[in-house]
């Protein structure tokens, strides 16, 4: 059946596929019908977002693809999440992808909404060749400080993640004591599809913890600002004082001589 007798409505169905023959859209092309043309102008610009999203996901594995060509197949990404909080959990994510493992929207889980993170979650779990999550509590924290404390959940979250990485990449923290070959990323949840992987699973943990933390702790609003210095914190905390989860080596905290047993 030519395009020119179709219906609006069947070519309306027609036009909810990815890809078309070139013919039908040349055929397209020449239906003046103003309904027409606005339905394949939709999905004209429908298509070029999806062809420039899957260039980025190909570009996410450029760092993976660059171990690859040193041999190296079982690539380890590894980031964190919570190191700028005052209250709660560090959480380090680690995940091992197949090379070319399609995750649509995968990305910064900073740049993700709640539900695209919980979305993408559920897929790396089951996509993934292995992950892993290190939780540090806040009383080591506090006890090594906040970087020492990333670097070591980094290296634990390396060693335990079950597959044998022959190489990693990391988002920014350098960890010179790896026996494998590794390239600290700078932003490289941006940039790496493993790291970004590894922020969206470590992201999400976080900030499951602390929404249980805020039914023990529910003054704070943990909920709402996952235990970060936001305006509404800083006021419950003026008001309540510190609670068992909130980081006394940090600002204020620190300067308030430690936490109380808020209740």
């Amino acid at each position: 059946m030519r395009t020119a007798n179709m219906t609006v409505a069947e070519i309306t169905e027609l036009l909810n596929q990815a890809e078309l023959p070139e013919t039908i859209l040349a055929e397209l092309h020449t239906d003046r019908r103003v309904s027409v043309i606005r339905l394949l102008e939709k999905w004209q610009k429908r298509k070029a977002s999806l062809t420039r999203e899957a260039a980025r996901l190909q570009q996410l594995f450029l760092p993976e693809q660059e171990f690859r060509r040193q041999g190296y197949e079982c690539i380890v990404g590894v980031d964190e999440a919570g190191r700028g909080p005052l209250a709660g959990p560090l959480v380090v994510g680690a995940a091992i992808l197949p090379f070319g493992c399609k995750l649509p929207s995968l990305n910064d889980s900073k740049k993700l909404s709640a539900a695209q993170r919980a979305v993408l979650y559920d897929e790396i779990k089951k996509k993934a060749l292995s992950t892993k999550t290190v939780i540090v509590e806040v009383a080591d924290i506090d006890r090594l400080n906040i970087y020492q404390a990333t670097v070591q959940a980094m290296y634990q979250a390396i060693k335990t993640i079950g597959l044998k990485p022959q190489a990693a990449l990391i988002d920014a923290v350098p960890l010179p004591e790896l026996p494998i070959p590794a390239n600290s990323l700078i932003g490289g949840d941006g940039l790496s599809a493993s790291i970004a992987a590894a922020s969206i699973l470590a992201k999400v943990e976080r900030d499951r913890l602390m929404e249980e933390l805020a039914l023990l702790y529910p003054q704070y609003g943990f909920q709402n600002h996952k235990g970060y210095g936001t305006r509404e914190h800083l006021k419950a905390l003026a008001e309540y004082g510190p609670c068992p989860i909130h980081r006394t080596s940090f600002e204020p905290i620190k300067s308030w001589g430690g936490r109380q047993d808020a209740s």
